[in-house]
């Protein structure tokens, strides 16, 4: 008697002498006159089979008349193989399955590339025919872990009192951030649904109505232009506490992170993860989800050049600018054709050039070196702490476009040198992020995270009395979490007072009325005993991305979209018939 269906990747050398039976896709196939093997892929795997036409000439003929990706079940008795044809390349190569019978359950066109090419496949080509992509063994991978990295995090967080509730998708448009996805409601006409872009105004309302440790597994939506780390939908770790800190918040993410990791890669992360604030990220990386990986920590520099006769510098500074730089220990592999592309590469983040000194035995000589006075390269010297033969970076400009330059040039001259270990998982978190910004363009300020966010408890005071000057000094409770620079969540402890969500609302230019149009249901729940309350939502797609190696998360995701926000096996977004649009009073006005 045959058992019930195995599967092809966890057989074994122990399952020898047993009858299977294996159910899969066509892999691979060899002839050696009169013996036909076929290596034959499920979800688990590969096995081979072997079909000997002495011992039953159909099931021989059958097996030869298979191409690849044809599904088959195949019965017959697991036997160990012999030394010399043992295939080190599968976890099955000690053993293969000796067939008694070949059944062709469905045949298949020659498809578009092998699925077991290691080769680079056109991707436009791989998302059209997505459903031949998801077999190839990197996809499957990437679909597994990603089914783990889920099922460890909900028991992770069920073992810990929270509860998984499901929040709307289809809800009020509350435009705040990046554009919403509109839904128009075919029963009330002419008023729409949007689609969330995160679960935020019911995670907090869940907390006023006492279920105080929430978590979901949830898609969100964002109709924003996309990168490689961007999808107009994704999926969150979404979670929210009350009567809690920033610090319990975090403490409880570093143990999730830590068991995902351990789930993912198999290492275990021993340390607990460093925090820094805003200003420290910003003055040292130049960002604020800062790659930490290497060196070339950013220097500050203008005080140095104060009074400079270098008219680059001392233009910019006149102006308010900044000058800063890193300094690369490079032992002269910095050629001059790589410091001249650098002054090219530079404009894409604002910049005009990007200055430069080497340094060697003591002496400064090249690039900018002859309008550095003396006292000036000592002050270089000592600020970058310059031992070694290096080559000092400067960037001199308004301070955004200094930091977005260096925070890029860091990474790009760290790539060149090969200064990134790839097998590094520097974690960390960074926090007191600015509450609000001022745009002079509009004179206006802007919630920098969300409106929801609270203010340091010693700074909600300042409200009654800000200014542009003041503005910038006030920090929110916030927090995100950085993975080798990139930032994979973030949350902050949320606003339980009624007042000062108001007021908030009333800084960010919100008359009363608007306020009660937009968010009239979460100012309601703010008055009926809202406990203090934060969370955090992690990036998953964003998290599998890093800890599986992809360089996009469309490797990460079962049906993505490309950068232009379409599915190109389904065709969505599409046209729809005119009858569905006079249903909804809708008319496509054409540009």
């Amino acid at each position: 008697m045959f058992s019930d269906r195995s599967y092809c990747g966890e057989l074994t050398a122990s399952d020898s002498g047993r009858d299977v039976s294996v159910s899969g896709w066509v892999d691979r196939k060899r002839d050696l006159g009169g013996i036909i093997f076929l290596e034959i892929r499920d979800v688990s795997g590969v096995i081979q089979a072997v079909f000997d036409s002495s011992v039953s000439a159909v099931n021989a003929e059958t097996a030869d008349s298979v191409r690849s990706e044809y599904v088959i079940q195949v019965k017959g008795r697991v036997r160990k193989r012999s030394d010399d044809t043992i295939n080190p390349n599968i976890t099955t190569g000690d053993i293969e399955i000796v067939a008694d019978s070949i059944n062709i359950l469905n045949r298949s066109m020659v498809p578009p590339f092998s699925i077991d090419s290691r080769d680079n496949i056109n991707e436009e080509v791989r998302l059209k025919y997505r459903f031949l992509d998801l077999r190839r063994d990197d996809m499957k991978e990437a679909m597994i872990m990603r089914h783990k990295a889920m099922q460890v995090t909900r028991n992770f967080l069920s073992a810990r009192r929270f509860i998984e509730i499901e929040t709307p998708i289809l809800n009020k448009s509350t435009p705040e951030g990046a554009r919403d996805f509109l839904v128009p409601s075919r029963l009330n006409r002419g008023e729409f649904y949007a689609l969330p872009q995160s679960p935020q105004l019911f995670k907090q309302i869940l907390m006023v109505s006492g279920f105080d440790r929430y978590f979901q597994i949830v898609k969100c939506f964002r109709d924003e232009d996309l990168r490689n780390d961007r999808q107009p939908e994704f999926t969150q770790i979404d979670m929210e506490l009350s009567f809690i800190t920033p610090g319990m918040i975090m403490e409880t993410i570093e143990e999730l992170i830590k068991v995902i990791v351990k789930e993912i890669t198999g290492k275990e992360i021993d340390y607990s993860f460093p925090v820094i604030t805003y200003d420290e990220a910003m003055s040292k990386y130049g960002k604020d989800a800062p790659d930490t990986r290497f060196g070339l920590e950013i220097r500050e520099c203008s005080d140095i050049f104060a009074n400079s006769t270098f008219n680059v510098f001392s233009s910019a500074l006149s102006t308010g600018g900044v000058v800063r730089g890193f300094a690369v220990e490079d032992g002269g592999k910095l050629s001059r054709k790589m410091t001249d592309d650098y002054s090219e590469y530079v404009k894409k983040f604002g910049a005009k050039g990007f200055p430069m000194v080497k340094f060697n035995d003591g002496k400064f000589e090249g690039g900018i070196s002859k309008f550095i006075t003396d006292d000036e390269k000592s002050m270089v010297i000592e600020r970058f702490g310059l031992k070694n033969p290096a080559v000092v970076f400067f960037s001199v400009d308004k301070e955004k476009i200094v930091n977005a330059t260096l925070a890029g040039m860091r990474l790009k001259v760290a790539g060149d040198l090969d200064m990134i270990d790839n097998d590094k998982l520097n974690f960390l978190w960074a926090t007191d992020f600015p509450l609000l910004e001022y745009h002079e363009e509009d004179k206006r300020y802007y919630a920098v995270h969300h409106p929801f966010t609270a203010p340091l408890p010693d700074q909600a005071g300042m409200l009654d009395n800000l200014t542009p000057e003041n503005a910038v000094k006030m920090k929110a409770q916030a927090y995100d979490i950085v993975l080798n620079g990139v930032e994979i969540g973030g949350g902050s402890i949320r606003i339980a007072d009624p007042e000062l969500q108001s007021k908030i609302f009333k800084t960010i230019g919100m008359s009363d009325e608007e306020a009660k149009m937009k968010f009239s249901f979460l100012l309601d729940a703010l008055q009926y005993g809202a406990p203090p309350h934060g969370g955090l939502a992690l990036g998953l797609d964003r998290i599998m991305m890093l800890l599986l190696k992809r360089n996009s998360i469309r490797e990460v995701i079962a049906f993505p979209k490309t950068q232009k926000g379409q599915c190109l096996m389904s065709d969505a977004p599409s046209p729809v018939v005119d009858d569905q649009l006079s249903e909804l009073s809708i008319r496509v006005v054409k540009k």
